[in-house]
């Protein structure tokens, strides 16, 4: 959350397109919205889908009172706390994917503007927050009835809106957070319990009011380094030696890409696993000009950046390469699509994040598809009715759908008298490769079972079903780790793209099975949880999970 500056036409259109380019399956429709629940209880702040398929939604605490009451008069008793001190209601919830249902879950100490990321077991490792939670560590292992279980003083120093990016022997890094130049890793060893290590770079990018260096993205590269960017600027940096291997280009135009400016970046599918040299490419788009935040305090709301900088980060020589949006987006989430499409959703058009500070909601989602031809990459989507302004999230689902949830621009619950009121329905958004007119060529993995653990390196077969007529050069099989969400970053998000060899039929005309080979190492793909697509035609199959497993030393 921010603080104040105190602290607080058409059947001939038709005709003509098919005429000139028929559209890939994927293309044909525009996608469809289904409102899911009514009135969760929260605001869906921070989103991670587990290996279980249910997907954890949190909430700051010192909002007040929410919509959802614990069962059996439990209730929480915090002295710190700085709105209710005794509250009987959750700020934190489970939701069940395939019952379509809400557990509420009890977290104590206020996880407003925290991070996260999931241990290599599974265990979702959450980060940080305000007041009494700057320097908590809270974890949720994925099972039926688990609950938040929270350790104070965990942190070497306070995080709010820091980021957290999993390192290839399972650890995660925790950069920045408001007033935090540094970095620090968790879990803890004895030689690490206490430190914080110096990142000169969070202080070159600090703008003295706006800061604008917030939520830093961050990415590990396919060398094992980490990509940074902040503000306007990236480097790629050693963590081990505490060094900057390269500092990039700046972003061109000058303006401010991270909080509060807040626009979104994501790592590109990455792809030639097989090669030795792996190429890797970062996508940021929108935001808001330079001095956006400062104008929004005063009432004077500016237009969103409609730009998106794309840039080769392990080229030699790399350089960034603008496009243009159909439209300006602010306080968007980028989310990664199983078939190597990227989807832009939520957000407004004008102003910036924070309270009050956004105006014109962008409902429509934008489809950008990187292997098309600069000009011809974004796509309009169908709109939502339900506006995604602060605090609203989204999450990739193993059935290929977009969970959306949030929206909360005030200090504290406010549904009424408000020019966007608090928001409590939960809905999804089904990508246009969903449709049923689709079936025929979608595939259905059979095989290998759901949460196979796999080696680096190791040879899967993956057996799969196609009703309709198989184009054998249009399969492929995908990798996702799903990400933390919040804030308009999705932490740890990664899409990696395997190559399939060895296809063939077996049995019925409808089965086949390919070979792919595994990344073959925790740099490509770092250790945990993954969901696992077949894709035909740029239609994707439903994932299966699977476990990336290797011999890593840290406690975990």
């Amino acid at each position: 959350m921010t603080p104040s500056l105190s602290l607080h036409i058409i059947p001939l259109l038709i005709f003509h397109i098919l005429l000139v380019a028929p559209p890939s399956p994927a293309e044909a429709g525009k996608g469809q919205w289904h409102l899911l629940q009514e009135n969760i209880g929260i605001v869906g702040m921070h989103m991670q889908l587990l290996h279980n398929d249910r997907v954890i939604m949190l909430d700051r605490t010192d909002f007040g009172l929410s919509n959802l009451t614990f069962p059996n008069g439990r209730c929480r008793n915090n002295p710190q706390e700085m709105v209710v001190k005794t509250d009987c209601t959750a700020h934190s919830v489970e939701y069940d994917v395939a019952a379509n249902t809400v557990r509420a879950l009890f977290v104590q100490t206020n996880v407003w503007c925290s991070s996260g990321s999931v241990s290599p077991d599974g265990t979702l490792v959450q980060t940080g927050g305000f007041n009494d939670g700057d320097r908590t560590v809270r974890t949720l292992t994925p099972c039926r009835m688990c609950d938040w279980r929270e350790v104070n003083n965990e942190l070497a120093a306070r995080r709010w809106y820091a980021t957290n990016q999993i390192l290839p022997d399972g650890r995660q890094i925790i950069i920045g957070g408001r007033r935090q130049f540094n970095y620090e890793f968790y879990p803890k060893t004895q030689t690490t319990v206490k430190n914080t290590y110096s990142l000169p770079f969070l202080v070159q990018t600090n703008d003295a009011l706006a800061e604008n260096n917030l939520y830093p993205f961050v990415f590990l590269n396919v060398d094992g380094n980490l990509f940074i960017f902040a503000n306007n600027r990236a480097i790629l940096f050693d963590y081990n030696k505490n060094r900057v291997v390269k500092t990039y280009p700046q972003i061109p135009g000058g303006d401010p890409r991270c909080y509060p400016s807040t626009g979104s970046a994501v790592l590109l599918p990455l792809k030639k696993l097989r090669e030795s040299n792996v190429e890797a490419e970062v996508l940021i788009c929108g935001g808001a000009p330079r001095g956006a935040f400062l104008d929004s305090l005063s009432g004077r709301f500016t237009g969103a950046l409609k730009t998106c900088a794309r840039m080769k980060i392990t080229d030699p020589s790399p350089r960034w390469v603008m496009e243009t949006m159909p439209g300006a987006r602010v306080m968007s989430d980028m989310i990664l699509l199983p078939n190597g499409d990227i989807l832009i959703i939520n957000g407004a058009s004008v102003g910036t994040a924070g309270w009050e500070l956004g105006r014109d909601p962008v409902l429509n989602p934008f489809l950008y598809k990187p292997n098309n031809r600069v000009g011809s990459r974004f796509e309009l989507q169908n709109p939502s009715n339900i506006p995604r302004m602060y605090h609203a999230s989204a999450v990739l689902l193993r059935d290929g759908r977009v969970l959306v949830a949030g929206s909360n621009p005030h200090t504290y619950y406010n549904f009424t008298n408000v020019m966007f009121p608090t928001e409590l329905r939960l809905e999804a958004f089904s990508p246009s490769y969903l449709e049923p007119g689709f079936s025929n060529v979608r595939p259905t993995i059979v095989s290998p079972a759901s949460q196979t653990k796999v080696k680096y390196g190791e040879t899967l077969k993956v057996g799969f079903e196609v009703t309709g007529s198989l184009v054998k050069d249009s399969v492929s099989v995908t990798m996702l780790a799903p990400p933390f969400a919040t804030h308009s970053f999705s932490m740890n998000q990664r899409l990696l793209v395997l190559e399939p060899q060895g296809l063939r039929q077996v049995g019925k005309s409808t089965s086949y099975e390919v070979e792919v080979k595994a990344p073959g190492s925790s740099v490509l793909a770092p250790p945990g949880f993954y969901l696992l697509f077949m894709v035909h035609q740029e239609i994707p199959s439903q994932g299966i999970w699977i476990l990336r497993w290797a011999f890593i030393n840290c406690k975990i």
